[in-house]
């Protein structure tokens, strides 16, 4: 995967995607897109895309670490992300 940062199409894509029904699903994904989209890899776009696969509450109990991640969704990609959301 390479380090193409996003177009602007592409990061207005990625943070629609980002809201959510929670709001503090959306403030923390918020945040971190604030602070990291401009400089997202291709890895850290397929890892921020599976977190937002999942449904509200349990993207909420991964973003406070109250589950961790398992399965499909157990890739460095994802849990690099994820810990920086945790940390934005």
């Amino acid at each position: 995967m390479g380090t193409e940062t996003l177009d602007a199409h592409d990061r207005a894509r990625l943070r629609w995607r980002a809201r959510r029904g929670l709001l503090e699903n959306d403030l923390l994904l918020t945040r971190y897109l604030d602070a990291n989209e401009k400089t997202m890899t291709d890895a850290d776009v397929f890892g921020l895309k599976c977190l937002l696969e999942l449904g509200d509450n349990d993207l909420m109990d991964l973003l406070l670490g109250r589950t961790q991640l398992s399965g499909a969704l157990d890739r460095p990609e994802v849990r690099h992300v994820l810990d920086q959301v945790r940390v934005a």
